[in-house]
């Protein structure tokens, strides 16, 4: 199971959630989907994110089984 990091990663940036929707290119429903989790952001779309808050693609997400 994936567990979204997203929503606490952008919390603890310096950035608005209206700046990383416009460096994004995304809706302020897509950003909060992705918060949340219930939606996933491409692969190119989670490198782009992970430049932005200074992070790598695997802290963006943790993962658990089962």
């Amino acid at each position: 199971m994936l567990i979204s990091n997203i929503g606490k990663l952008i919390d603890k940036s310096p950035y608005k959630n209206e700046y990383v929707m416009m460096y994004m290119e995304v809706s302020r429903n897509t950003l909060s989907n992705w918060r949340t989790g219930k939606a996933y952001p491409s692969v190119p779309k989670l490198y782009k994110l992970s430049r932005l808050l200074g992070v790598t693609v695997e802290d963006l997400y943790d993962y658990t089984e089962g």
